[in-house]
């Protein structure tokens, strides 16, 4: 099987610099998991990492989309394992670095992407007008008829996740919670970075202010008068938070707060989700506060690669 090397873990803790450190280490070529990152000019909010951090090492899916255009889950299993392929045929080591959980996990895990993959955009747009003229709650009890399980696992307001649930049971007949992992295809070290919560949640704050200082505000607003508010780019945290301020109907000071309370509640979801959902499991580390385990961590990945069993 082939050897993936995968680091995740939630926003702000330090998964950029050890992955360009491991790299180099064992001649590896990275492959983002970040969703927002494959948007070209919207650099400072998805905290995309620069020509300058990369020191040589080859990056992928950075730049692979126009901000008008979609990206789902299913493109990035279809185009990460593509360049897994040719990352190991010129033998290199491919490594997946990022923070979107679904993302992840429908690479390593195999899960089943039926939602994307019987996707109608006409059936999209109707159920979106449904959740329109008869709100979330309507939209989320109708998942709830024809599967409760997923409707449990799903929250009201995520509209885009129970839309692809109803997706797969009115194209299918089937349920979406009966989708099964179909399991990896990878031989995968999972490393997860996190850290003290309170320290994690400073850092966000800190990162924020840094995004703001050098330039996020032109940034979502280049997106904003492009239409952003339409754009699937545009639901993105730090972007979709300034938007109410361009149009007049909030404080920047307001805004910028909102943006560090949805990186804090977001990075508090990665973690549930890398804990729970990431199969095979992550190796827990914390860089932040324990430097001195980047020798342990490459020890465990010197380890792994050196046991040929799979």
């Amino acid at each position: 099987m082939t050897k993936v090397l995968a680091i995740v873990g939630p926003t702000a803790v330090g998964k950029t610099s050890l992955s360009i450190k491991l790299a180099h280490k064992f001649d590896g070529e990275i492959i983002s998991g970040d969703s927002m990152q494959v948007y070209r000019t919207l650099n400072i909010g998805t905290a995309k990492v620069t020509p300058e951090e990369m020191a040589g090492i080859p990056h992928h899916l950075i730049n692979v989309r126009n901000i008008d255009q979609r990206f789902s889950v299913a493109d990035f299993e279809q185009e990460a394992s593509e360049q897994i392929n040719e990352i190991n045929s010129r033998g290199k080591l491919p490594m997946v670095v990022g923070g979107t959980g679904l993302y992840l996990q429908a690479l390593l895990s195999g899960l089943q992407l039926g939602g994307d993959k019987y996707q109608d955009d006409s059936l999209r747009q109707q159920l979106l007008a449904e959740a329109e003229s008869k709100g979330n709650q309507a939209l989320h009890d109708r998942l709830a008829k024809v599967d409760p399980d997923a409707a449990a696992g799903i929250p009201i307001n995520n509209v885009r996740r129970v839309i692809r649930a109803l997706e797969v049971y009115i194209k299918t007949g089937r349920r979406f919670s009966d989708q099964k992992n179909s399991g990896s295809k990878y031989d995968a070290f999972v490393i997860g970075l996190t850290t003290d919560r309170t320290l994690l949640y400073q850092r966000i704050n800190q990162r924020v202010d840094q995004m703001m200082a050098t330039g996020l505000l032109d940034e979502a607003q280049r997106l904003f008068n492009q239409g952003g508010q339409n754009f699937q780019s545009g639901k993105g945290i730090g972007y979709r938070e300034l938007f109410p301020y361009f149009a007049g109907q909030t404080s920047l000071e307001d805004a910028v707060d909102l943006i560090k309370k949805d990186s804090r509640h977001y990075a508090k979801r990665q973690l549930t989700w890398f804990r729970n959902k990431t199969d095979p499991q992550p190796n827990w580390y914390n860089l932040v506060e324990h430097p001195k385990e980047l020798l342990t961590i490459e020890t465990d990945v010197q380890r792994w690669l050196a046991d040929s069993k799979n």
